[in-house]
């Protein structure tokens, strides 16, 4: 019976338990179909493959675990540098100063020389990562929702695609286009790039890549107003609008999934420009099923550093960001205005935290007010520390071009990064190279020296 995008479907998706070690798990499609007045109307059963991280469970691991209530800024030392991927958060409150001054306890957790840091991958994917995902749901994105508890229908007609996703009785709708490449079918399905705020198509499409794209302003407006598909389930949360986007990337990928067969749902990738690079980057980390991630001109709550904010002369900060567009994040974040200093984290932390599933980062030179160069300098090199610490170093690039904020021709630029994750092509371009900024700033991350040494 064929699929023909000329006709509509209709599909209802539930969920299954992610499956672990990192792999996006294979399982049969449940399907049953019957004609309905011209509509073909299915159900199945898709596996769930996590809103979260999957993580090994290859060894016997025991964590650290959270502190008891999530400390505040106060409760946290001052670090001037990018903090220790590799420190436990329990072990970087001042409660674990003892006789330590607080210069002197704050000298120790950024060099790298904190108590029971993580030391090997297992640590890392079973105790480390999950831990930062949890405090960057706390401190910056508030909590995302319960997959498990939605219920998501979607009806194709063409290239367009109505979203509809229910949960506690409450129901919320928008839609997704679709773009497909030459040649594109069931039988050789694509990989997809889904995107929000526009870009350049036509070079992915000819690569053999599909554009997806949905109305992110339906979802969640950019605004405090509480206003879209998600805020009619989710209304009185404490969640950033940034989650929210990123849960409309989701669930568009819940809909291609059931709708679109000519699409490959193992090569999965995201990006968004400016805020959009953000609500991208916030996509990426918490779905695995995304397999690249491509923030773009990203700044501060994406890829640009709350520490260093101001080495491209201009400055996008903690405390700028949340005067004017405080909605993109949670109440939590607002404590450290002023404190930025104290967060437990920084930008390099959200992209380690992404490993060792591929990152590509764009920055233009001609970029200051999001803080091109500190990304590329500091938040780029600390996070690939970790890669190559997890043995994914080839996953994460960094893209330095010429041109402004949200210049058309960074989507170029990172494309063959995208091919190579793709496709298992080999770029000529150099994605470790940093351009004009020249080499990584090794000081404002000073535990790079007491990198574990990973088996």
């Amino acid at each position: 019976m064929g699929l023909g995008t000329e006709r509509q479907y209709k599909l209802r998706s539930s969920h299954l338990v992610s499956p672990v070690n990192m792999q996006i798990m294979s399982l049969p499609l449940l399907v049953a179909g019957a004609w309905l007045g011209g509509t073909l109307t299915l159900a199945l059963s898709v596996p769930r493959t996590g809103s979260l991280q999957d993580r090994s469970t290859s060894a016997n691991v025991t964590c650290a675990g959270l502190p008891s209530s999530f400390p505040t800024w106060q409760q946290l030392p001052t670090q001037t540098t990018l903090p220790d991927p590799f420190l436990p958060l329990k072990y970087t409150t001042t409660d674990n100063a003892g006789s330590a001054s607080a210069a002197s306890f704050a000298q120790s957790v950024m060099t790298g020389q904190g108590a029971h840091r993580i030391q090997t991958k297992e640590e890392w994917y079973q105790c480390r990562q999950p831990e930062i995902l949890t405090f960057l749901q706390e401190y910056q994105y508030g909590y995302y929702p319960d997959h498990a508890q939605e219920k998501v229908e979607a009806t194709r007609s063409g290239t367009s695609v109505s979203i509809s996703v229910t949960a506690g009785g409450k129901t919320g709708k928008f839609k997704a286009t679709i773009s497909l490449p030459s040649g594109a079918s069931a039988s050789k399905p694509a990989p997809v790039l889904i995107n929000i705020g526009g870009m350049q198509n036509q070079p992915y499409l000819s690569a053999g890549i599909a554009i997806a794209q949905f109305d992110y302003t339906s979802v969640a407006a950019d605004s405090n107003s509480k206003t879209g598909a998600f805020w009619d389930i989710y209304k009185g949360k404490d969640i950033g609008v940034l989650t929210a986007w990123a849960w409309g990337f989701h669930r568009t990928l819940d809909a291609l999934n059931m709708t679109v067969p000519e699409i490959d749902s193992s090569r999965v990738g995201v990006t968004g420009c400016s805020r959009l690079g953000k609500a991208a980057l916030a996509a990426g980390l918490f779905d695995t099923r995304i397999t690249v991630t491509m923030p773009m001109s990203s700044g501060v709550q994406g890829l640009g550093p709350y520490r260093y904010h101001g080495m491209s002369g201009q400055d996008e900060t903690l405390e700028n960001s949340k005067s004017g567009a405080g909605w993109w994040s949670n109440n939590k974040l607002g404590t450290f205005v002023n404190h930025a200093e104290n967060l437990p984290y920084d930008a390099h932390t959200i992209a380690a935290a992404i490993a060792p599933r591929a990152l590509i980062i764009d920055q233009g030179t001609g970029d200051q007010f999001t803080n091109s160069k500190g990304t590329a300098v500091v938040v780029y090199p600390a996070a690939k520390l970790v890669y190559d610490f997890l043995g994914a170093g080839d996953k994460i690039g960094m893209s330095v071009r010429s041109g402004g904020h949200c210049d058309m021709s960074g989507f170029a630029s990172v494309l063959p990064f995208v091919q190579k994750i793709f496709f298992g092509t080999t770029p000529t371009k150099d994605y470790n190279n940093l351009g004009t900024y020249g080499s990584p700033m090794t000081t404002t991350y000073p535990w790079s020296t007491a990198v574990p040494k990973a088996s």
